[in-house]
């Protein structure tokens, strides 16, 4: 009998959700003051703000009825660690850990490794030797489609490392080539321009998705909803779909809300000044989706 849930997904009712707290990424005020500029965050986080704005995101996902487990400190870690979305994917075989394209944050699959083994959550492989990949550039299309970015953070071994490792639990992995945009020191994923909203709905900013990927979502069927153009830097295309048609978005994106709406989405914003703006990690890098409804 087919399970009713699934972890290659990423528009399906999300049940359960990995995250690590501002508390535990941030550590302190020194320690953000002491990091911020070296890890190319647009400004440094105010402590005791990042704690209570994550503490209310992680309140507005149990809202959903959303079980949430959280990754422990890690020394090693940096104040990258809270987005934890980037160091693993989630699939129905088993947890796959990246290596990540961001020199500072290589530690973090590790990490996050030695706390899924604990838990009882199985690892399916790992990304290894000159392979990149970082969970930010994975998105589902469907259960057995799915979309990797191509760009600073996730190259071409690495992405054959993953195909590999999925082996029959997919038919196809598209690869996205990703702009310059502002080089290799920028966070810039595929989830920067894209989030799935449904299975034939996605956010997006055309103006720098490739043609041959916009061409292949419209040809899935998919309907797009454009973010407006002046709320790209405050991070208006990166949602996270917590159901069907039904996604969390960070505050002060009101054109895109209203694009949003429009199309069917019921849109709940998040405060996120400090643990998304200034590290450039929106909701959907904050959470690691282990389990969705299918």
């Amino acid at each position: 009998m087919k399970s009713e849930s699934t972890a290659q997904s990423d528009v399906g009712p999300l049940r359960r959700v990995v995250l690590m707290s501002a508390r535990d990424a941030f550590s302190s005020q020194p320690e953000i003051d002491g990091l911020w500029q070296g890890l190319n965050f647009t400004g440094p986080p105010d402590f005791e703000l990042a704690v209570e704005e994550h503490e209310q995101l992680v309140e507005t996902l149990h809202g959903f009825g959303i079980e949430t487990v959280f990754l422990p400190h890690a020394d090693e870690g940096t104040l990258d660690a809270i987005y934890v979305r980037d160091a693993s994917v989630a699939t129905d075989r088993g947890i796959i850990l990246c290596s990540m394209g961001k020199e500072a944050r290589r530690a973090e699959p590790a990490a996050q490794g030695a706390q899924f083994r604990a838990w009882g959550v199985p690892i399916l492989g790992e990304i290894g030797g000159l392979g990149r990949l970082e969970g930010g550039d994975v998105a589902w299309l469907d259960e057995r489609t799915v979309a990797v970015g191509r760009g600073y953070r996730t190259n071409d071994e690495g992405i054959r490392q993953f195909r590999a490792l999925l082996g029959d639990a997919i038919d196809d992995l598209i690869v996205v080539p990703l702009p310059h945009w502002r080089g290799p020191g920028d966070v810039f994923h595929l989830m920067s321009i894209f989030s799935p909203l449904d299975r034939d709905l996605a956010l997006v900013y055309s103006p720098l998705i490739p043609v041959p990927f916009r061409e292949e979502l419209l040809e899935r069927g998919f309907g797009l909803v454009e973010v407006a153009d002046e709320e790209f830097e405050t991070m208006a295309a990166n949602a996270l779909a917590v159901a069907p048609r039904q996604c969390l978005l960070v505050e002060g994106n009101p054109r895109t809300r209203a694009r949003l709406e429009e199309a069917g989405v019921q849109v709940t914003e998040y405060r996120g000044r400090e643990i998304s703006l200034k590290g450039g990690g929106g909701p959907t890098c904050l959470t690691r989706p282990l389990e969705r409804l299918r």
